[in-house]
């Protein structure tokens, strides 16, 4: 049955052409057995109402006037009332469902006359005058019905059409809004690298200096030297890929200045300033603390920031907070949660910690950017939690 309705409702013509059919052999057989009028003048009538219905969704408006035409020759051939005036009605309602305005209206007040004027043209001597207006009346109230609904079909299209353009226009903006939000964080990240790329490189040429001015009369401190040049070197190519990425959206950086970056040191200060504005922090490192990279260290910081930020602004006046850093052999995890009431999540989709960030979005950015792994959402039992996962060489 599920096939045959979708066979239906992709072939309506069919499903119309049938019903045309069907209505035309019903005519013929009441016309000549109940007498409605002269054959030769009946059965072009009918034919023209049942063409109407078959071809109804093709040409509507054309249709409503074929079947006006249809009524007008019934009247003037004294064909009486029958089956195949049925079609009048499918046509008032389709009109009024899909024609245009003018032939909508037409239909309306076509219909509202058929009946009346059919009346006049064929009286029924059986009733008084009383009894002849309450069947007229009768027989207009499925005119006015079939408009209505057909009107109503128009209306509620209209409606969801207007919804679906609305949602698929919110839709293109909220994904405006996201590239805009990206392109604005891989800018600010790319300012932010610089300082770390810029510092490398200072490192190698002060280096360079100092080994080339004791190579002779040093040959140990040169060779050092040499070695922190090449450690520096590759991380700072490291550094400049990630940087290369972001700008390889062709965004352009800002001018303005640029300031020395935080590092995972700092992170005891941002906890101590956190405290101090009334928020309660745990905070403890688990793991042997050792150097990491430039880029893992800003993240790091950076995330912590948002993080306790974004539970100051959430969390509610009671909330409390915990940071972990746990170091690993290949890299440094962070855990920052709260039992705050907590916020919806796309609260933290759409605000950072400085009012201009993207929460959620800006934090992928900048774990995606050392080729990390970041995971958050609410806790059970309330409150909120970010875990992530940077890796101590980036990702290849």
């Amino acid at each position: 049955m599920q096939r045959l309705y979708d066979f239906l409702r992709r072939h309506p013509m069919w499903v119309d052409g049938t019903w045309a059919v069907v209505l035309l052999g019903i005519s013929l057989v009441g016309g000549v057995a109940g007498g409605y009028g002269s054959p030769a003048a009946a059965v072009p009538i009918s034919l023209m109402l049942c063409l109407a219905v078959a071809l109804r969704r093709r040409m509507p408006e054309k249709m409503l006037l074929l079947t006006a035409v249809a009524g007008v020759a019934q009247l003037i051939t004294d064909v009486r009332i029958g089956p195949a005036d049925f079609a009048m009605l499918v046509i008032v309602y389709t009109v009024a469902a899909e024609g245009a305005r003018w032939a909508s209206r037409f239909a309306l007040g076509a219909g509202l006359c058929a009946a009346p004027v059919a009346h006049m043209r064929w009286p029924s001597d059986q009733t008084n005058l009383a009894g002849n207006i309450a069947l007229t009346v009768f027989m207009t109230v499925p005119f006015a019905l079939a408009w209505v609904l057909g009107d109503s079909i128009r209306t509620r299209r209209a409606y969801f059409a207007q919804l679906e353009e609305r949602a698929a226009r919110l839709e293109r903006e909220r994904e405006a809004q996201s590239k805009v939000a990206v392109a604005a964080e891989r800018a600010r990240i790319a300012r932010e690298l610089h300082d770390v790329v810029a510092h490398n490189v200072s490192v190698m040429v002060v280096q360079a200096d100092g080994a080339a001015y004791v190579l002779d009369a040093a040959p140990d401190q040169a060779k050092k030297a040499l070695e922190t040049i090449s450690s520096t070197g590759r991380q700072a190519l490291a550094e400049m890929r990630r940087l290369l990425g972001v700008l390889r959206t062709g965004e352009h950086q800002e001018a303005g200045e640029y300031v020395p970056q935080p590092d995972v040191r700092q992170i005891e200060d941002l906890v101590e300033q956190c405290r101090g504005s009334g928020l309660p922090v745990d905070f403890k490192v688990e793991g042997t603390p050792r150097p990491l990279p430039s880029g893992v260290e800003l993240t790091a910081y950076r995330i912590v920031q948002e993080a306790l930020t974004n539970t100051r602004k959430h969390g509610g006046p009671n909330a409390g907070a915990s940071v972990r850093l746990v170091y690993f052999d290949d890299g440094l995890g962070l855990l920052v949660e709260d039992d705050g009431k907590g916020a919806p999540h796309e609260l933290y989709e759409e605000g950072g910690f400085d009012g201009q960030g993207h929460g959620l979005i800006g934090m992928r950015e900048r774990v995606g950017m050392v080729g990390g792994t970041l995971d958050a959402g609410p806790r059970p039992g309330g409150g909120f939690r970010i875990s992530a996962l940077l890796p101590l060489k980036p990702a290849h």
